[in-house]
This record gives structure tokens, sequence and C-alpha cells, in this order.
């Protein structure tokens, strides 16, 4: 049976992460050997005395982006030994995404409103001390429903097309999207062809054509 899980916490909001470190050490397996508050002095505390893992927010000092993420990839070719957990308020799919670019051992990823969740926490710093990883479930639909997206028709559009599929969904005329986008008429009937064969509407009639196109639209950005 495994020992008691060796962390070095990094998040540069001190209330915040007061508040974490007292939920990680409420785990009898979990003890915090380290505090820190921006990237740097978090590479020079795992290279003074590596942990078993890293509890550590995205954004944090010196970039203000995505430090976390990048040094969790740094770890992995430094420090493999070392599991990484990063607690973040985005559940956006690229910072995911960016901490899977080496695999996922050893590697979690979840929101910091399930923080509260003392058990979920827990399970998730002993899954990645032990190699495996978790990753937060509204992160995973938004991987999911990314993917989905990348499958839709529309991506078949060239970003002029979809400029021009904008104007057309807010129900503008060929003389008015001419105007706003700075083309000839003659130039917007032709993207508006191109799109509506991408669209496989060819065939059907113009106002038709027009309308079912911009609930595509519509309906691919909720």
């Amino acid at each position: 049976m495994r020992g008691v899980i060796r962390v070095i916490l990094a998040e540069d909001d001190f209330l915040v992460r007061e508040g974490i470190r007292r939920v990680l050490e409420a785990a009898s397996d979990v003890t915090v050997v380290g505090e820190c508050s921006d990237g740097e002095e978090l590479l020079a505390a795992v290279d003074a005395d590596p942990p078993d893992v890293v509890v550590t927010d995205v954004r944090m000092p010196p970039s203000g982006g995505d430090e976390g993420i990048r040094i969790a990839n740094r770890l992995r070719e430094s420090h493999p030994q070392v599991g990484v957990l990063v607690l973040s308020q985005f559940a956006e799919p690229e910072y995911a995404l960016a901490l899977l670019e080496g695999g996922s051992d050893g590697r979690a990823y979840l929101l910091k409103g399930r923080v509260h969740d003392r058990a979920r926490i827990a399970h998730a710093i002993r899954d990645v001390a032990a190699g495996g990883s978790a990753f937060d479930a509204r992160v995973v639909d938004a991987l999911v429903a990314g993917r989905a997206r990348e499958d839709s028709v529309l991506r078949r559009l060239s970003s002029r097309e979809r400029d021009v599929l904008a104007e057309v969904a807010q129900g503008r005329s060929n003389a008015a999207i001419a105007e706003s986008l700075v083309l000839t008429k003659s130039a917007v009937e032709k993207h508006i062809n191109a799109i509506f064969g991408k669209l496989e509407l060819a065939g059907a009639q113009d106002l038709s054509q027009r309308v079912k196109a911009a609930l595509m639209f519509l309906d691919d950005r909720d």
C-alpha cells in the first residue's frame, strides 16, 4: 500500500492557495511539502526536492498565461516520475489538450469549482501519483463538443465564406454584405453560391437557401 503522497502546491492567490492546501491535507495520505506563488518558484522547488505530485493553477506569474500547463509538460521531461494535477477555472478544451500533448499518464485536469469535493481531489491526486489520469467531466464534454464541431459541414467553408455567411445570418442582402465586407456584389454572389454548394443546399429556392444556411450557422455557434 502506498504511503503518504508528498505534494507541492502552486497558486499565486494566497487565499485560494490556503483553501486548496486545507482541502488537500484533509486527506490522511496527502501532505503538502511546499507552496509556491509562481512558475519559477515551482520549478526550483521541484528541482530541490521532487514531490510525488504537483498541484498547480493554469495561469500564474511570470507569464500570466498557461504557465501551469507549460510547466506540467516540462516536468514530463525533467521529472517524469512527478504527477501533475492542474486546477483551473477554465473548461476550455485547449488547455486540456495542451496538457495531453505528451500523453495522459500522471496528469489530471480538474476545475476549481470541484475543490470543495475533497474526495474527488484526493482521488485525483492518488491517480496521478500512481501514474494514472483524471479529467473533469465538464472538460471531457467540451472536448467531445469540440470534436463534433470540427465535423460540422461548416468546416468546409473558408474564412471569407464564413464571414459572408455570418452576414447572411443577420438577414442582410447581397448589396449590404458587399458594403459591409468591402467586396463587389458579384464577389458576394460567388461566395454565397459556393457556400450553398458546400452546405449541400444547391437547387433550393434562394430564400430557402439563405434561411437554411443562416440556421446552420447559428446552430453551430450555440
